[in-house]
């Protein structure tokens, strides 16, 4: 778990305000019952989850692929090459949605914004150092050319977190 006290409240009135402003069916889905705390969540997400990143291309047709996600300080960060249409997308659209799913136990979905951590042509995002300091210790040093990779962190904006049976996924 990374997030600060701070990130967490923030994390939490997110998924609430999420949650109400959600249709009344997904609200009929995701009750206080089938949901998970911000802090039962990053608990739940630690290390590398995969997952579905939905972008847009140029005529506004929809796309989506996988990706590593790592949830850090509230935010799905994930990397691709400077080279994929994703990349691309979201280089002229930085809207995307993102989604987490294990079977029918946990859905976590998220709409946002992407910021590009490792821009060429600027100075990197503050929150670089810190990331990539984690994704170097998580997946090794030697892992691969840390250049050949674009990192990006979602900024939500809406985020709902579906859980059939809480207290399995605690335990």
């Amino acid at each position: 778990m990374y997030e600060t006290e701070p990130e967490l409240r923030d994390l939490q009135t997110l998924i609430d305000t999420s949650r109400g402003r959600a249709t009344a069916h997904l609200q009929s889905i995701i009750t206080g019952e089938r949901s998970l705390t911000a802090e039962q969540l990053v608990r739940v997400l630690t290390g590398m989850c995969v997952l579905v990143l939905s972008t847009v291309t140029a005529q506004g047709e929809p796309r989506v692929s996988a990706v590593d996600g790592h949830l850090l300080h509230g935010r799905w960060v994930f990397g691709t090459s400077p080279g994929a249409a994703k990349a691309r997308h979201l280089r002229a659209r930085p809207a995307a949605s993102v989604a987490h799913v294990r079977g029918e136990e946990l859905g976590v979905f998220v709409h946002g914004v992407v910021e590009n951590l490792t821009p060429v042509d600027g100075p990197g995002h503050p929150d670089w150092p810190a990331t990539h300091e984690y994704l170097r210790a998580f997946y090794g040093e030697g892992s691969f050319d840390w250049s050949d990779v674009v990192y990006y962190q979602l900024r939500p904006t809406w985020m709902t977190v579906y859980a059939a049976d809480p207290d399995r996924l605690l335990s």
